[in-house]
């Protein structure tokens, strides 16, 4: 792995400051902050979710440009952060399949490999809307395509401790889901924690977020986020990380940019390669992907355009 430089503290605190001063207007494209990283050398970790891959509005174009992006950043990681297509959930089998030979195409364009993260698209036929039966195991195309043998896992790289989760319960409700890491996935994730040297640095990946601000700056300082925009359990979840350096939370599903610190935890809301799916920014995330720099002592943070134009006509 080739070793970077790495930025000096006074450019550390520079960049510090004016990535809080970013994070006032809602509006951050790059910051810092201090974290306790691996001593193995600087890592460069790409992030990259809600895709929504679909046919339409030249939407395969887009995906190749972001897939040229992403391999101009030459990362040492790469993680795909969930949605991969769009609206599996209430589609069938045959009529989502266009949408991943669209998404496979970009996935198989990025160098390295990639690390996939469940998103609630990404299910197939959990509630079909046309009438046709449910799938006995929504999950099993997406595992069959990301080559996984469950949607839950870890792994060690570069001196980092990588936990992937699947935060989607299907509800059968008016809701049809909500985030949730269910008993049997609980239990291994305390089980994977539990054998690491308490000094690990982990990363941990959610489809849907654990922690969020969205609803309270866009609905009021009170207003509660719905249960299936967000991980409803996230406070058992963390409570697997106590005492343990948790030092980084990948969260997708709302399609904004976060970065909000909690105790000695991150939390980085990755935007979306499909913006406001499709029809340009959402509440000022432009189509684009998230990437960082991991050091020993802290993480420089970049929020990356890849420069697409909406093409989705406004009346679809």
């Amino acid at each position: 792995m080739q070793k970077r430089k790495s930025i000096s503290r006074r450019r550390f605190l520079q960049t510090v400051a004016a990535g809080s001063a970013a994070l006032a207007t809602g509006l951050p494209q790059r910051g810092a902050f201090s974290a306790i990283g691996s001593e193995k050398g600087t890592v460069r970790l790409l992030f990259y979710t809600d895709i929504h891959a679909r046919t339409e509005w030249e939407t395969p174009l887009a995906l190749e440009r972001a897939a040229e992006a992403i391999n101009a950043q030459q990362a040492d990681l790469i993680i795909a952060g969930g949605d991969l297509i769009t609206d599996g959930f209430q589609s069938s089998t045959e009529v989502v399949a266009p949408r991943w030979d669209v998404y496979l195409t970009m996935h198989r364009a990025i160098d390295g490999e990639i690390y996939p993260v469940l998103g609630n698209h990404d299910l197939v036929a959990a509630i079909p809307e046309d009438g046709s039966p449910p799938s006995d195991d929504p999950r099993a195309i997406f595992r069959e395509k990301m080559r996984l043998e469950r949607t839950y896992y870890s792994f060690d790289a570069l001196g980092y401790h990588i936990v992937v989760l699947d935060t989607v319960h299907v509800t059968h409700d008016k809701l049809k889901y909500e985030g949730r890491v269910w008993y049997e996935q609980m239990e291994w994730l305390k089980e994977d924690i539990g054998r690491l040297p308490y000094e690990t640095p982990i990363i941990l990946v959610t489809h849907m977020p654990l922690l969020t601000v969205f609803y309270a700056v866009t609905e009021g300082a009170t207003a509660p986020a719905p249960r299936n925009r967000v991980v409803i359990n996230s406070t058992e979840i963390l409570k697997v990380f106590k005492r343990r350096n948790l030092m980084l939370v990948l969260q997708g599903h709302l399609h904004v940019k976060e970065f909000l610190r909690w105790r000695k935890t991150t939390f980085i809301t990755g935007g979306a390669v499909c913006g406001k799916w499709w029809r340009g920014p959402w509440h000022g995330a432009q189509e684009g992907f998230t990437v960082l720099t991991l050091n020993e002592k802290h993480v420089e943070w970049e929020y990356v355009d890849y420069g697409w134009e909406a093409r989705r006509p406004k009346n679809k």
